[in-house]
């Protein structure tokens, strides 16, 4: 299936987003933990889906497909909590994302985890066992999610959970998430230079969260509102100023192309209210998800781009530096990557009706969907954007960007 999005006139529209995928998903763990934790507002996303299914599941196997976050945070929970041995599987690209260091870590606090085909990914099979608090170093520099999932599960843990982070930490706002959400049931958790030490929580008091709409899914329309004239506005809701979210920073990064953003009680409103800079050099080290929505903006605006520390970028749902300078490329851009950046400078004319990929991975159609704003363009397997975005295609449309 293919969508041929055809060079649109942008209507000004209010946009309801979905809550956030990594605040829903984190909180479902902690919910299934603690019994009287209420959530409003769960993401919609697939991944957020496969989470929920699968914390209800009585069955042997628990398939997650796609889902890479849950994948992650279910084999500490399932390791925790399991009375009985669960295979833990997903799709044959989730079967090649490694996971060695999370489980490794598990099994120093006395998990049972065994890998079923290839050493060091799922899928898994976990079996019952007692996990005991005790001192943990783990490698910080590959995925923030490792991190998360065994914080996620630490206090519950009788004696809690102390962790050394090793390495250059990368996606820290991610962790830092997990840290604010844990303090917000009632979690106590110390943090001496790279060490967190978790306490011990039986029970938390009654409570009710509604989880913030998702910064990751508002880049788009970031994207959108850079590359349109100026005086265009655009609302989402429900947004917060003091959000936990990291990629909140788009609304800092946005400032460079052009981009207004206003905070009202539970709105953002994004304005185009000037031109954007010739070239931009950013560190996405803390928010690698932002790179290919950036890319695809200084493409459409013919700007210089140059953006580092996107090294967790090889083990997303594809190997998305491969699969954005594939792309790109089709621009006429000569597009350098290394193992963790991307650069190219920008002085062709956008071409039209080109016809993108998108790999399994839902960042690159939403990404190269923005660029309707200035020409025709093709998006190859569109239904992928359920991954994080259910309703994409559908919002797209109320501000002017219709699928054929």
């Amino acid at each position: 299936m293919k969508f041929f999005l055809k060079e649109s006139k942008l209507k000004e529209a209010k946009i309801f987003i979905p809550g956030s995928k990594s605040e829903s998903n984190r909180l479902l763990i902690l919910s299934s933990l603690y019994k009287n934790l209420y959530l409003e507002n769960l993401s919609n996303s697939d991944d957020t889906n496969y989470l929920l299914e699968a914390l209800s599941q009585k069955n042997k196997t628990i398939d997650v497909g796609h889902a890479g976050t849950a994948m992650r945070f279910l084999t500490s929970l399932i390791a925790l909590q399991t009375t009985r041995e669960i295979e833990l599987k997903g799709s044959d690209r989730m079967h090649n994302r490694p996971l060695k260091i999370l489980v490794e870590s598990l099994k120093k606090i006395g998990a049972s985890i065994q890998y079923l085909e290839k050493d060091g990914f799922p899928p898994l099979l976990i079996k019952p066992s007692k996990l005991s608090g005790d001192k943990l170093s783990v490698d910080s520099s590959v995925s923030s999610q490792y991190i998360s999932s065994l914080l996620l599960i630490a206090p519950k843990i009788k004696g809690g959970l102390e962790v050394e982070l090793l390495g250059e930490q990368t996606s820290l706002p991610y962790i830092n998430m997990t840290i604010l959400l844990l303090k917000k049931i009632g979690v106590k958790i110390q943090l001496k230079k790279n060490i967190l030490k978790v306490y011990y929580l039986k029970n938390i008091r009654p409570l009710k969260i509604s989880i913030e709409s998702d910064w990751s899914s508002a880049s788009y329309y970031y994207s959108v509102v850079a590359m349109a004239d100026i005086g265009y506005s655009i609302m989402l809701s429900t947004f917060k100023k003091d959000s936990i979210q990291g990629d909140k920073i788009a609304s800092e990064i946005y400032k460079s192309f052009g981009v207004e953003t206003k905070f009202t009680e539970k709105h953002i409103i994004l304005k185009k209210v000037g031109n954007n800079i010739s070239e931009i050099s950013l560190d996405l080290s803390p928010n690698p998800d932002l790179a290919q929505t950036i890319c695809v903006t200084c493409l459409g605006l013919k700007m210089k781009c140059t953006l580092t520390g996107l090294h967790t970028l090889k083990i997303k749902e594809t190997d998305r530096l491969i699969a954005l300078k594939n792309e790109l490329s089709k621009f006429n851009l000569n597009v350098n990557i290394t193992s963790d950046s991307i650069s190219f400078d920008n002085k062709s004319s956008l071409k039209s009706i080109i016809e993108i990929n998108t790999y399994d991975d839902h960042r690159m159609a939403m990404s190269f969907a923005c660029l309707a704003v200035k020409t025709n363009i093709i998006i190859c397997n569109p239904s992928v954007v359920s991954k994080s975005y259910n309703s994409f295609w559908l919002d797209f449309e109320k501000i002017g960007i219709t699928s054929q």
